[in-house]
């Protein structure tokens, strides 16, 4: 495609970042299969060349988008809470981040190392659980799950709004509800007790302390084994 003067002084303005905010609102409002980088050019009433300067491919768009998002983070400050609670901060901050996102949450579990941003929020992962007493690898290992859990309990929350239809959005839980509902109470009597809440969340807020609550409660329990043996081994 032959590039235009036009082409080259957009460019000068359109910024990576500009770029990245716009496929993630493209994502948030039409998911994220709607995002290519024809489709952003057209949005920015420019041609396609004017983009590939700062994303030549998309899985380069995609690595962008996921920087976007880590950049984002507003990690709290080291202090001199116990670990859990400093813990809990970051991964509250991380989740405060993805949580408008849903549609492109899952790109940031393999991007972590991909950006200063994403490093940022690792190394801070890491220096916490370090501080429970975990090995670095046993730290790196449990970084990585609590980075996918934090992205599944965003993607997979109950009744999860898609678009801007509130009238459709409506309708699908209900159809989701009456669904389960209409299960053999005999066979099923909890998936039927449950219908509801399976359905959409009474409280997203409960529904996302919940889950952090049970990451959190999860790796303390764990944590004292690991401190106890590095303590008996540099006795």
């Amino acid at each position: 495609m032959k590039k235009t003067a036009s082409d080259g002084r957009t460019r000068e303005r359109l910024t990576r970042e500009a770029i990245a905010d716009g496929a993630v609102a493209l994502a948030d409002a039409e998911g994220l299969e709607a995002v290519t980088i024809r489709r952003l050019a057209k949005d920015h009433g420019v041609s396609p060349m004017a983009l590939y300067w700062h994303f030549k491919e998309k899985d380069q768009l995609l690595d962008g988008i996921a920087e976007r998002l880590f950049t984002g983070v507003d990690l709290p400050p080291v202090s001199a809470e116990p670990w859990p609670e400093q813990l809990r901060g970051v991964l509250e901050a991380l989740l405060a981040a993805l949580r408008p996102h849903p549609a492109v949450a899952g790109l940031v579990t393999t991007r972590i190392l991909t950006s200063e941003a994403g490093l940022n929020v690792a190394e801070r992962t890491l220096s916490h659980l370090r501080q429970a007493g975990f090995s670095p690898e046993h730290a790196a290992e449990i970084g990585s799950y609590l980075l996918s859990a934090v992205v599944t309990l965003v993607t997979s929350e109950p009744g999860q709004r898609h678009g801007d239809d509130e009238e459709a959005h409506e309708d699908a839980i209900r159809v989701r509800a009456a669904s389960l509902g209409a299960l053999s109470p005999r066979r099923y009597p909890n998936i039927v007790a449950s219908a509801g809440a399976l359905a959409a969340c009474a409280s997203p807020d409960a529904y996302y302390s919940l889950g952090l609550d049970m990451l959190i409660t999860g790796i303390s329990g764990i944590a004292t084994e690991p401190a106890k043996a590095e303590a008996e081994a540099a006795s």
